[in-house]
């Protein structure tokens, strides 16, 4: 008998060891921390992927979804602004014990953890996926069928006198410059629009020599500036074998000298041309927007004039640089208001970052189009080396010469398919034609896959204005597409990522 006895007990023992509590997460606008409170002491597993959204200095913290600020989602004392501000306070979890280095947006699926408070984990277990280095070593992001590539970087301070801004020595510039040079390869542009450059041409020369070092068989030059001394300037470097410029830039300086410059260029290969505006406006101190909304009547006006002009005669138009300001913001508005379309919002939606502030995710590094230019756009992306990563590794602090963290800013591209008789095609895919396809009336969203929680889609105009969102129910779904003719993003989030097609409804 006793010997029964001790096979249940051993039975039950191995039971209880096996048996997990799995924490599932059903709303991501109401679930909070304060689910975890029954569970403190004891170990779970998360049913989502949870996602690393801070890594500073080593201290990771994870959440269900990654943080954005606000006024990336909306304007402050909206729905969406006060939907993304109640997301943000809710479900941030320290979590010790992670060994080795991640980058903000890993992912961690099944994450096994004890539970010590209702924001404090420790490390039991679970998979790591996407987003690493390798990831991104991998090359730059699918930016469809395109014939240019266009670059828009800050490089955070490129000087060539030491201590004033940027590298304090020598050393330090040639660090800095080892892994600017590895992100300026990797990347592989067409032109490059290039933010916080030292005024002159030495910072610019020493840019355009490495490049056409690493890169053989590109031809790439720049433009002479006859300005000296320590301020900071935005120059363009371009392949002479890909494009030429119409003429020589020209700027305005309004507010700030030197940081608001555009220029015509020429496709060799087609005779196709576009005007490609690259900025740096006035940084994001309180009290300034209004400095920046006049930087941005600026920019509009210099391409009016500028796009007209006897030389030029073209309308397309690319504006590019760190605008200093978020989405949803005076500035930024003044261009919608104009017509124009934001290619963050256009082609990712809410997912769209560059930056990395207080742990919050954003965009100040804009790409922004008129439609005639946006019809020629394949796609558009952040490249996300810089903002993901721990500052411990810029070139001040770490003897980590990768290309990773050579910014604090992610540089942004945009792909290019130059045709003045293009005409709209009703359902171009971006990245997603296995998730989602499309009618004159409907969309369909077919994918077995779809079946975690939180899964949403959401209907955008080309303007980012937000027409519908809808949590998703099936993994067979038919939605019924707006009436108002117009141009249109479909995007549905699952798994911590964004499918989306662009569509039109006549």
């Amino acid at each position: 008998m006793r010997r029964y006895i001790l096979s249940f007990i051993l039975i039950s023992v191995c039971a209880c060891a096996l048996a997990q509590t799995h924490i599932s997460v059903d709303n991501p606008s109401s679930w909070t921390g304060e689910a975890l409170r029954p569970y403190i002491n004891q170990t779970v597993i998360f049913d989502v992927p949870m996602i690393v959204c801070g890594n500073a200095n080593g201290n990771y913290t994870v959440s269900p979804w990654r943080k954005f600020q606000p006024e990336s989602h909306g304007y402050i004392g909206t729905a969406d602004y006060n939907a993304t501000v109640r997301v943000n306070n809710n479900c941030m979890f320290s979590i010790s014990g992670i060994s080795g280095y991640h980058r903000c947006g890993e992912k961690i699926i099944g994450l096994k953890v004890k539970v010590n408070s209702t924001n404090s984990l420790t490390w039991q277990g679970g998979t790591w996926s996407g987003n690493t280095r390798a990831d991104l070593e991998k090359g730059i992001p699918d930016l469809g069928d395109y014939r240019l590539l266009i670059c828009g970087f800050n490089l955070e301070n490129y000087y060539m006198t030491w201590g004033s801004m940027g590298a304090d020595s020598y050393s330090e510039h040639q660090d800095q410059r080892a892994k600017i040079s590895k992100a300026l390869k990797k990347i592989n542009a067409d032109v490059y629009g290039l933010v916080e450059l030292q005024q002159g041409d030495e910072a610019v020369e020493e840019i355009v020599n490495d490049l056409n070092q690493n890169l053989p068989g590109r031809q790439y030059k720049y433009f002479h500036d006859a300005a000296t001394g320590t301020f900071q300037k935005v120059d363009y470097v371009y392949d002479a074998n890909k494009v030429e410029p119409v003429g020589q830039p020209a700027k305005t300086d309004v507010e700030v000298q030197n940081r608001k410059k555009i220029v015509c260029f020429r496709e060799i290969a087609t005779g196709e041309r576009f005007n490609y505006s690259i900025n740096h406006f006035k940084a994001m101190n309180t009290g300034d927007e209004d400095r920046r909304v006049n930087e941005a009547r600026a920019v509009v006006e210099l391409y009016n004039s500028y796009s007209g002009s006897k030389n030029v005669r073209d309308k397309d138009l690319l504006i590019m640089g760190d605008l200093n300001c978020y989405a949803y913001t005076a500035p930024i508005k003044l261009f919608m208001d104009k017509g124009l379309i934001d290619l963050h919002r256009a082609f990712h939606a809410d997912s769209s970052y560059s930056y990395m502030f207080s742990g919050l995710a954003s965009y100040i590094d804009h790409a922004i189009t008129n439609e005639t230019m946006y019809r020629q756009v394949t796609g558009m992306a952040g490249y996300h080396i810089n903002s993901d990563e721990d500052d411990r590794y810029n070139y001040q602090k770490s003897s980590d010469l990768s290309m990773f963290r050579c910014s604090d800013h992610d540089p942004v591209l945009v792909g290019l398919k130059l045709d003045s008789t293009l005409v709209y095609d009703p359902s171009p895919s971006i990245n997603s034609e296995e998730i989602l396809e499309h009618n004159l009336h409907t969309m369909t969203i077919r994918n077995a896959y779809i079946t975690e929680s939180p899964s949403y889609y959401a209907i955008y105009t080309m303007h980012g204005n937000k027409v519908e969102m809808q949590a998703i129910t099936s993994s067979f779904q038919e939605v019924q597409l707006p009436q108002t003719s117009g141009m249109y993003v479909f995007y549905i989030y699952f798994n911590g990522q964004v499918y989306q097609r662009k569509f039109i409804v006549p």
